[in-house]
């Protein structure tokens, strides 16, 4: 049953991020491109789904007022009032700026995750989970800070 619930879910989310995907303008770059774009470890994260050692970002214990986008296209993906400490050693946040983020299913590990991907080039932010904090959404965006770029409140 609670793989049931889980598989109902995340096709909800697809189907939401699908529908939202949509209505925006896709950045398609070949790997060349992305790779003169990007840091090496940028590139790593962002294009080949991958993961920034825990604790490693200085964006996971910024609380600046401001705003997170997308390292690679600049799109505004979360805002700095949803983000929180999750002690997971990431940038956590309680959700993203709706339309911005999309959500797919990544079995890497062997079993079914969500993963959160920028809505306008498809880079890899990380994962999703349902273990945030309850007084809000519930859930918790786990994010590579490498994929992320902080922009302060003027």
């Amino acid at each position: 049953m609670k793989k049931l619930m889980y598989c109902l879910v995340l096709l909800f989310a697809i189907s939401t991020a699908t529908t939202a995907q949509t209505k925006r303008k896709k950045i398609n770059k070949t790997e060349r491109e992305w790779k003169q774009l990007l840091s090496p470890e940028q590139f790593r994260i962002l294009r080949k789904a991958g993961t920034e050692a825990r604790f490693s970002s200085p964006l996971n214990k910024n609380y600046k007022k401001g705003i997170y986008v997308c390292a690679a296209c600049k799109t505004p993906l979360y805002k700095s009032e949803h983000k929180y400490d999750s002690r997971s050693g990431w940038p956590s946040f309680d959700r993203e700026i709706k339309g911005n983020v999309s959500f797919d299913v990544d079995y890497k590990i062997g079993y079914a995750r969500t993963e959160l991907k920028c809505a306008t080039c498809d880079g890899h932010l990380g994962h999703s989970f349902s273990d945030g904090p309850r007084e809000t959404t519930g859930k918790r965006h786990c994010i590579n800070g490498v994929a992320l770029k902080f922009i302060p409140r003027k």
